[in-house]
């Protein structure tokens, strides 16, 4: 999202694109405190969706019954355009403008992936194994925790690095609404004509997207079961 904004608005600009002098000038005053900001929005936004989504999708897929119901409102939250979700969620009390409306659209927006995600790892553990489970004693909470989502951490892994690329992305849209982080930059370049503002926003929301799927990954690699054994 930030790098199509990026490169709509470079197409009218002057020859000189980027201004070194600038960012060495506001590196520490503008540049790291709109990175710090980009990244609470992430941090915070993904956390709450998990908090959420987790034990919703657990029970989703030991209940089927509820799944259509939940899925058609996560998706439904899922196709509002962003721009609309952000000017709606600033008429509610108590939200307005800020931080706080971005990171509750975040979150809506996560929902559906995360979920689906879930339940669908869920789903991924063979019968056998739970079977085996019940056989060595455990109990349902134990199979839960010991076998269940290990076994079924990559495919909800996978959603979470999606949730978070997709946060991420959107998030720069939140300075329209004063959310802070890199968008401050990528939509100020815009309304001042200043390309450096522009790529600079673009190019580290883009990169601050990347690591967070790469460590994300890193992440899942470690937590499997089998991996440390390999590793050991």
């Amino acid at each position: 999202m930030s790098s199509l904004v990026a490169s709509l608005a470079l197409q009218n600009l002057g020859p000189k694109v980027l201004d070194w002098n600038w960012i060495s000038r506001n590196f520490s005053h503008e540049i790291i405190p709109a990175i710090i900001g980009h990244i609470y929005l992430s941090f915070v936004s993904v956390t709450i969706a998990l908090v959420i989504s987790l034990p919703t999708g657990i029970i989703v897929s030991r209940y089927r019954k509820a799944y259509p119901p939940v899925t058609f409102i996560t998706g439904l939250l899922f196709s509002i355009p962003s721009l609309a979700f952000f000017a709606l969620l600033v008429t509610v009390p108590g939200v307005g403008l800020g931080p706080r409306a971005v990171i509750i659209a975040l979150v809506a927006y996560s929902l559906l992936v995360l979920i689906r995600n879930v339940v669908a790892g869920m789903d991924s553990v063979p019968e056998e194994t739970k079977d085996a489970a019940r056989g060595m004693g455990l109990t349902s909470r134990q199979i839960l925790f010991k076998v269940e989502l290990p076994l079924a951490l990559p495919v909800i892994v996978a959603g979470i690095r999606i949730a978070t690329v997709t946060i991420i992305g959107i998030a720069t849209i939140g300075a329209y609404i004063s959310g802070g982080g890199l968008g401050e930059l990528i939509f100020t370049g815009i309304s001042r004509n200043f390309p450096t503002r522009i790529i600079v926003g673009a190019v580290l929301a883009t990169l601050l997207a990347v690591l967070a799927d790469l460590s994300l990954l890193a992440i899942e690699r470690y937590l499997r079961p089998w991996a440390r054994t390999r590793r050991t």
